[in-house]
């Protein structure tokens, strides 16, 4: 499943860098699939819609961190553990319970954002 951030985060940054997907953005900033992966073109999201890899989209929160659902993989193929929860000082990187994925749909979902 892929990770969400708390109301308990303290916007301190540390999560960011570490992403190899470019999942995770300081609130208030606006989002594309295309940053930080090799998507171009129509891309089919979690939900079957469809969405341009360069359409920019509006922040999932306003006020801290937040993390984009279609583009986190838990780090599945890259690390043993979800950076952003191995860095995080308070622990507000967790499970998120809306989004339930194997690790055979966590890493298709890898291969997708990075061919």
């Amino acid at each position: 499943m892929a990770i969400k951030i708390t109301d308990e985060c303290i916007n301190c940054g540390a999560c960011e860098p570490e992403c190899p997907n470019n999942a995770i953005y300081e609130g208030g900033v606006e989002w594309a699939l295309a940053d930080g992966t090799t998507v171009k073109g129509s891309y089919t999201l979690m939900d079957g819609s469809e969405m341009d890899a360069d359409q920019r989209n509006a922040p999932i929160s306003v006020d801290t961190y937040f993390i984009v659902p279609n583009k986190c993989t838990e780090c599945q193929g890259f690390h043993e553990e979800p950076q952003c929860a191995a860095v995080c000082p308070v622990d507000c990187c967790v499970p998120d319970e809306m989004y339930q994925e194997t690790v055979d749909e966590l890493m298709a979902k890898k291969a997708k954002l990075h061919l």
